[in-house]
């Protein structure tokens, strides 16, 4: 770092990418600050920096090994090597910067006193997260997957045998759908679809649930969509249509594979469409051969039913909010809750890179084909698409709780 970054660093205040600190603080005050870094979006920490921005030096010896083996070595973990560097000003004073890249091994923690606490950064202070936060670190770590989590007050009732039994035979390859209550519970907890209890029965997994649920949002009240239509290119109070849809992700088909399968109960996504169609689309001019007008859609359908289910099937079941479909008249927005997986970022997802959230829920909706099986259908579909049609491309908004994909109407002929 050049003496002329530092300084424009210093000359702003702290914020949630940058600490300032002096250098006679304990060990485990210093690993507090590195841990709430590495489970935001990095940053730096500046020894020698006052609070209010005064410089008053490195004081400490030595300082480097007792960074990088008191504090790193000894309170942080899991192990995060940061980028080390010391700074000489023009009065001789020394300032030490210690640059932090956004943590892949979340949560990271400091352990002390054979505890571990967890913390984030909340504007320019560090906290100790919440359990909800702290949920959100384990899962974007991969040492949690919420959709595996059992839901209170769901039994097996609450799964749409019917549609489990197509899967179990058609699917699966079981010789037959099991018998009894408990042939089910036993068969639907070594899928990940419910979860064994001691002392009740099993209940339904989120996962269950979002798949084969009869009403999902019964007992997981933020499952389903929101789906609201506007004239304008702003929400106000007088919507063309406004409902949350509820259902469970898979259709019900009919038929064995190879000799022709047909669906006979919609899933989720084929409500949606049907909800949106009259909102989407526009009767031509044209008659077809059976004497129906044709109609023409304002977005590129296979766009928009990529990003419906990447938004479903890649959710942040931390998050108690439904996926949200918005229509307006210049174009379509599909926002997901939830943040991308720990360090995917919206370039390496346009790239093609692949991290499942939800890896039970994407393999059920890969066998039933509602997936594409490479994964790569932003890259593939969703981005060519949109340009083709719509001569615009398509915009990706990513915050720390929701992805916005916004799809262009298409241009005028």
């Amino acid at each position: 770092m050049l003496k002329s970054e530092l300084l424009e660093i210093i000359a702003n205040p702290e914020n949630s990418g940058v600490e300032f600190k002096r250098d006679d603080l304990r060990p485990e005050q210093l690993a507090k600050e590195v841990v709430a870094l590495l489970n935001f979006q990095g940053g730096k920490l500046l020894l020698g920096v006052e609070d209010d921005g005064a410089i008053s030096g490195i004081q400490r010896p030595d300082l480097e090994t007792w960074v990088m083996d008191s504090v790193f070595g000894r309170y942080v973990r899991p192990l995060a090597l940061p980028f080390y560097e010391e700074i000489a000003l023009d009065d001789g004073k020394r300032v030490a910067v210690i640059s932090l890249t956004q943590g892949t091994a979340k949560p990271y923690v400091v352990r002390n006193n054979n505890r571990e606490e967890i913390y984030l950064r909340v504007g320019s202070t560090s906290r100790l997260a919440t359990r909800e936060q702290q949920a959100r670190l384990f899962e974007s770590g991969g040492m949690l997957h919420a959709e595996t989590l059992p839901v209170s007050g769901s039994t097996l009732d609450d799964l749409d045998q019917a549609r489990l039994g197509d899967y179990l035979v058609n699917i699966a390859g079981d010789l037959m759908a099991p018998q009894s209550a408990s042939d089910w519970e036993r068969r639907l907890t070594g899928l990940g679809f419910m979860v064994a209890r001691p002392d009740a029965p099993p209940a339904c997994t989120i996962a269950g649930l979002a798949l084969f649920g009869r009403s999902p949002r019964r007992c997981l009240r933020y499952a389903g969509v929101r789906w609201m239509s506007f004239a304008g290119d702003a929400k106000d109070y007088r919507a063309q249509d406004d409902t949350v849809l509820d259902g469970p992700l898979v259709a019900l088909w009919e038929g064995r594979p190879g000799a022709g399968r047909n669906i006979v109960a919609e899933g989720l996504i084929e409500r949606l469409i049907d909800r949106m169609r009259p909102f989407i689309s526009e009767e031509g001019d044209k008659i077809n051969e059976g004497l129906r007008r044709e109609s023409s859609y304002r977005y590129p359908l296979d766009a928009v039913r990529e990003a419906l289910l990447n938004a479903l099937v890649h959710r942040d079941w931390t998050r108690s909010i439904e996926v949200e479909v918005v229509n307006y008249a210049d174009r379509l927005e599909v926002t997901s809750p939830g943040a991308l997986q720990n360090s995917m970022t919206i370039e390496k997802m346009l790239a093609g890179q692949r991290s499942p959230r939800n890896p039970i829920i994407m393999e059920i909706m890969r066998d039933y084909g509602y997936v594409d099986a490479r994964g790569m259908g932003v890259r593939r579909k969703i981005v060519p698409l949109t340009r083709e049609y719509a001569g615009k491309e398509a915009e990706f908004d990513l915050t720390d709780d929701y992805l916005r994909v916004v799809i262009p109407a298409r241009r005028d002929k």
